[in-house]
């Protein structure tokens, strides 16, 4: 996607590229997606960044079904949120970094490829854990942040 990301800034107390560095360093995210009815999900989600891309896979760890509805709504509704937070009981050092894009599904292509080697480096679980389902590639449109302190 040749567009240029905006980025909202809802407090001043870190710029731009230190929301997306915490962003890109961060262990886990939060998906948020839409059912064709119109109802939110949200699963915690393991990704990789690499400029204004996620990634993130459908893995080997064990899953209910594999028939995922994170997948499901991407086919119904590309847009979607990466949520990324840090919490603490020091209320001063919270801080959150929201990416929103548009998904698509890839399987065994030239984009899931990089995804998979982009979450294998960043995963040392990965070397273990089967990494072959379907990758979700996410073109951050925007990205928007806030931080107490």
């Amino acid at each position: 996607m040749s567009t240029v990301p905006t980025l909202v800034n809802v407090a001043h107390a870190f710029s731009e590229d230190q929301a997306v560095r915490r962003f890109a360093i961060a262990p886990v995210a939060r998906l948020g997606t839409v059912s064709a009815d119109g109802a939110p999900h949200l699963v915690p989600v393991v990704f990789a960044v690499a400029g204004d891309v996620a990634y993130t896979a459908v893995d080997g760890k064990p899953k209910s079904t594999t028939r995922l509805r994170r997948l499901a709504n991407i086919a119904h509704e590309p847009r979607v949120s990466l949520l990324v937070d840090h919490y603490t009981d020091d209320w001063t050092q919270l801080w959150w970094v929201r990416a929103d894009g548009e998904a698509t599904v890839h399987g065994n292509d030239a984009e899931a490829a990089a995804g998979r080697t982009l979450l294998r480096s960043k995963y040392p679980q990965y070397q273990s854990v089967s990494l072959d389902g379907p990758v979700i590639v996410i073109a951050i449109l925007k990205w928007s942040h806030w931080s107490a302190s």
